[in-house]
């Protein structure tokens, strides 16, 4: 068995073995159910969550220290999962179903409901999970809802949007920087790219003016940042949508496959688009990682289907270089790949080609030199400041 693999069973069994002595011992903390947001259409819904333990994560605050972020980030990734856990689930159709959570914790439910309630800003349908029985203290709360996406008849165009360096400030490329942005700020410490915020609700108002275009955020980061990374798009006022992130299982890829950032992204992309094969879709990433090919991919495999494509330069000259050679090789398929410096120039295209209105390039600059005036390592004024 290759070291890795071994490596990997030996903290899974490690971690079972651990949970059982807390379990026996009194030392689980309280058992909390994660649902997480999913997407579905009007015959199918799917439904996805978590049963992990509360590790008292506290909710984001600006005068939060450095240490208090640290701590918190250590508690998301201690996360102590519950397998076996027993739920209830009930889409609002009259209907119950059952599914128990996996060796991870994880639940996964794929539901044809009967008929679906009315729907919550435009496109939310609250579908109803109930902790019915696991190990340890239960919790004060156990029935939670679990909002999933249902893009209307209507909706003009659906949006794919990575996070790291596309919507949050990461500096993926600087391994420094960007250790202390995740370990060391919160959702309300961390930055979004200037005017993306506005960019991203004009596009999803789109031109009927209905705001009802989805949005669906893919990225290789993982479950264990879901709060964070969804408190920080509703401080942020940016659209939510189902976050598709990744299991954190140290698993070794094979000689000659995809890597897993690759192949993970390029899986969620595909079931998307067979999911709404009449819809057709924006694609927005970053060029500091594979975004471009990624994205090159999904053109060849779904024909017809990409409107656009945004890709926002990082500044490293081969990185762009290499989303300038796949913008030609895009060309024959017809398809516009666009390395943009920043939100404004990618308003300006969307609004040429019909995704937006005229006036949302002025609704986009007006943002972004609003955006310009918040200092850019907040974090780091805090603590000058002596919090």
């Amino acid at each position: 068995m290759p070291l890795l693999d071994r490596l990997s069973e030996f903290a899974e069994n490690a971690d079972d073995l651990l949970r059982r002595a807390r379990t026996r011992l009194g030392l689980l903390h309280p058992v909390q159910v994660l649902p997480y947001r999913s997407y579905g259409t009007p015959e199918r819904l799917y439904v996805k969550g978590r049963v992990l333990t509360d590790k008292g994560i506290t909710d984001p605050d600006p005068s939060d220290s450095r240490w208090h972020n640290l701590l918190n980030m250590y508690r998301r990734f201690d996360s102590q999962e519950i397998p076996g856990a027993q739920l209830r689930v009930r889409p609002g159709d009259g209907t119950e179903h059952h599914v128990i959570t996996d060796e991870e914790g994880y639940f996964t439910l794929n539901l044809e409901p009967q008929r679906l309630n009315q729907p919550v800003d435009f496109l939310w349908h609250q579908v109803e999970v109930e902790l019915m029985h696991a190990p340890g203290p239960q919790p004060a709360q156990r029935v939670m809802m679990a909002p999933v996406l249902v893009p209307p008849a209507d909706a003009e165009y659906g949006i794919i949007s990575d996070l790291d360096d596309t919507v949050i400030q990461t500096s993926a490329t600087d391994l420094l920087r960007m250790a202390r942005t995740v370990l060391l700020r919160n959702a309300r410490s961390r930055l979004p790219f200037k005017g993306v915020a506005e960019f991203y609700r004009q596009l999803q108002l789109g031109r009927n003016g209905k705001r009802n275009n989805p949005f669906f955020y893919v990225s290789s980061s993982p479950w264990n940042l879901y709060d964070l990374l969804e408190d920080f798009l509703t401080l942020n006022e940016i659209p939510p949508g189902p976050l598709l992130l990744r299991d954190m299982a140290v698993k070794r890829k094979a000689s000659g496959d995809a890597s897993e950032h690759h192949g993970h992204k390029l899986r969620e992309i595909d079931n998307l688009l067979l999911t709404y094969p009449q819809l057709p879709f924006v694609l927005i990433g970053d060029s500091g990682q594979e975004d471009a090919n990624i994205y090159r991919e999904v053109v060849r495999r779904h024909p017809g289907r990409v409107l656009a494509i945004y890709i926002r330069d990082v500044n490293l000259p081969q990185r762009a270089a290499l989303v300038t050679q796949v913008s030609e090789d895009l060309r024959g398929h017809e398809v516009e790949m666009l390395l943009v410096k920043d939100t404004v120039q990618a308003a300006e295209h969307a609004a040429q080609t019909g995704l937006v209105f005229n006036a949302a390039v002025e609704a986009v600059e007006a943002e972004k030199q609003k955006d310009e005036a918040t200092p850019e390592d907040p974090g780091e004024v805090a603590e000058q400041e002596g919090k």
